[in-house]
């Protein structure tokens, strides 16, 4: 096992431990929690927050979509007879819009025949082994895979596994921010703050996120075991840290119904709440301590499209698709040179 995997692993055991001896949430937590939030109820602040854009379906039938009650924000499209179906990384879903429309129109036979599911690497994972089929709420659908599109450690895991087929294609990077409301209530300056006993976060759950891969090396970075172990082991037991299991959802929606004060994320996801105009800002964490990540996706092992998979997979590394994705901050993956 390498060390990336077994300090994941152990993060996971203490993640475990933490979450077993978690008792209610503190007082504190509990009168934010019931009390007045700017905003709080406001159906805008609920997912899906793309107004549509983010599904590739042209007929859509009867519209029912009621937020904080019945919605499916990360599936896009119609998952009845596609000609591609992505399985992506949910960390870039506000992403996918664009370039989707871009890869229709350089090749217009896919035009409205893209379904896309926008959920944990980790969880896309167990779908796949579940031969495609998922079920949300009441409704169960089945739509097997073409590619599968995560960090690039992921991906080379899944190919290692017999999941995927070779070779990974690597295509963007990113780094790492602490999301915040707007207005920073808690004064969190920097990644040490979020070890203190009264800051409220939410976290990616090592369980489900691969990010928590590269959120441990950052705080251990800034703060060695003992800020790792105030986060994700203390704070876990103390109802101070709320896990996730789809952080790129729930912590800027828990920042913006108070319920949390920080969280960390990939920088795009703080750059784009802020761009669509919701009360959150970000701290920036120094090049010194942050951690990057590589995106990469493979066509899944007996994926019914392989040419569509292909046909997306070279799509992601045209300056087309690179200049959308750079609006949010990511930058062109560039391979070390030795």
């Amino acid at each position: 096992m390498g060390r990336v995997a077994a300090g994941l692993l152990a993060l996971s055991a203490l993640v475990a431990l933490a979450a077993a001896a978690q008792p209610a949430m503190p007082a504190t937590a509990r009168q934010t929690d019931s009390g007045d939030c700017p905003g709080r109820w406001d159906e805008s602040i609920f997912p899906p927050w793309q107004h549509g854009t983010n599904n590739d379906a042209v007929d859509r039938g009867l519209e029912f979509t009621v937020p904080d009650a019945d919605v499916l924000a990360d599936f896009h499209g119609d998952p009845a007879n596609p000609l591609l179906v992505l399985y992506v990384g949910g960390n870039y879903f506000f992403a996918m819009a664009p370039l989707v429309d871009t890869f229709e129109r350089r090749q217009p036979q896919y035009r409205a025949r893209l379904f896309w599911e926008t959920i944990p690497p980790g969880l896309l994972v167990r779908q796949i082994q579940a031969g495609g089929r998922v079920t949300v709420g009441n409704m169960t659908w089945t739509a097997r895979p073409d590619a599968y599109l995560a960090g690039l450690e992921a991906v080379q895991t899944q190919i290692d596994a017999g999941l995927l087929e070779g070779p990974a294609v690597p295509y963007v990077t990113n780094t790492l921010t602490i999301m915040v409301p707007r207005d920073n209530p808690a004064h969190v300056a920097g990644l040490t703050d979020l070890g203190k006993p009264g800051i409220r976060l939410a976290m990616p759950d090592p369980e489900f996120e691969g990010v928590a891969r590269q959120i441990r090396a950052s705080l251990e970075k800034a703060g060695g075991p003992a800020l790792v172990q105030a986060v994700y082991g203390t704070k876990v037991r103390d109802g101070t840290t709320r896990l996730t299991r789809i952080h790129h959802r729930q912590t800027p929606l828990w920042l913006m119904q108070c319920r949390v004060e920080a969280g960390m994320t990939w920088r795009s996801e703080a750059l784009f709440q802020e761009q669509i105009g919701h009360a959150i800002g970000h701290v920036d964490i120094p090049d010194t301590l942050n951690v990057s990540g590589v995106y990469a996706g493979a066509v899944v092992r007996g994926a019914p499209h392989v040419q569509a998979a292909k046909d997306w997979l070279d799509f992601l590394r045209s300056p087309e698709a690179l200049a959308i994705l750079e609006r949010y901050g990511f930058k062109p993956y560039v391979p070390a040179t030795h």
